[in-house]
């Protein structure tokens, strides 16, 4: 009867899983060890030369420009979003939850349609050029669109509220006697903050951080609105493979590698989260 009702109870989820999750990974897994078609498509000749063509220096750079707008994009998220999940934290119980909300109302917008936004807010004649040549600050516009720094300030934009999330969920935990007890031995809030509040909060901050990377690295839209395609990502790459070049092994293959990178990363947080619980349990 148990057994019957943990079926039922979780037999949909599985499924929904295994139908939108696993199975066309494991698909696009199994692609990517065969030849491209004359015309396109698929040709089921068991080869690694898509993987051998990913290792390639063009392919690497791509990947190595992708990581590192990704890794800033998370720096700059873990920037902002930090001190927004604190002070979200000591906020009153009854207050909290308006404020979550308000983090997350973004996201309850087309993704495309905030895009776009960016797009009128950055460009030569928009609003941030325009008031600042107003205000005298400067006297030809800026070149803020179709550059390496609207996709990090697209992609911060939309990632930042799963930052305060992770990080909320991680502050919130801290028991305020932990605090207390070290204003009591003399350190100062700055000191408390360094040596109680941010190493207790390092699963928060590593939860967030794989988050945003992993969203970033392999985003193809903003990349391609507010960099103008000029700066070509993983994402954009993959995208390009499967619509444009007609290559879907190597689509997949890249695809492939990208999947696995980012289950790496939610790897070993994983590890590194559960043997920080273990030793606070031993301790």
């Amino acid at each position: 009867m148990v057994i019957s009702r943990r079926i039922v109870l979780t037999g949909p989820g599985i499924a929904w899983i295994l139908a939108l999750l696993v199975i066309p990974c494991a698909l696009l897994l199994v692609n990517s060890f065969f030849e491209r078609g004359v015309y396109g498509g698929i040709d089921y000749i068991f080869t690694f030369e898509n993987y051998a063509r990913a290792i390639d220096p063009l392919y690497a750079e791509i990947f190595w420009a992708s990581a590192r707008v990704a890794l800033i994009t998370t720096a700059v998220s873990l920037a902002l979003g930090y001190p927004a999940a604190y002070c979200i934290a000591l906020m009153p119980k009854r207050r909290q939850l308006a404020y979550l909300i308000l983090v997350m109302l973004p996201l309850w917008s087309n993704y495309l349609i905030r895009t776009y936004a960016w797009m009128v807010l950055l460009n030569g004649e928009g609003l941030i050029n325009r008031a600042l040549i107003g205000l005298g600050v400067i006297e030809t516009p800026l070149p803020l669109l179709y550059n390496d720094f609207a996709i990090i300030v697209g992609l911060t934009y939309a990632y930042v509220p799963f930052m305060i999330l992770a990080l909320f969920s991680s502050i919130s935990k801290l028991a305020p006697e932990l605090r207390e007890a070290s204003t009591d031995l003399g350190a100062s809030s700055m000191m408390t903050f360094w040596r109680v509040t941010l190493p207790l909060t390092l699963p928060g901050i590593a939860a967030g951080s794989v988050f945003v990377f992993v969203l970033s690295i392999g985003n193809f839209v903003t990349p391609d609105l507010l960099g103008g395609g000029k700066r070509t990502m993983l994402g954009n790459l993959i995208y390009d493979q499967f619509l444009t070049a007609r290559d879907w092994p190597f689509g997949s293959a890249i695809a492939a590698i990208v999947i696995g990178v980012m289950m790496l990363l939610l790897t070993v947080q994983a590890i590194l989260v559960n043997r920080r619980d273990r030793e606070e349990r031993q301790a």
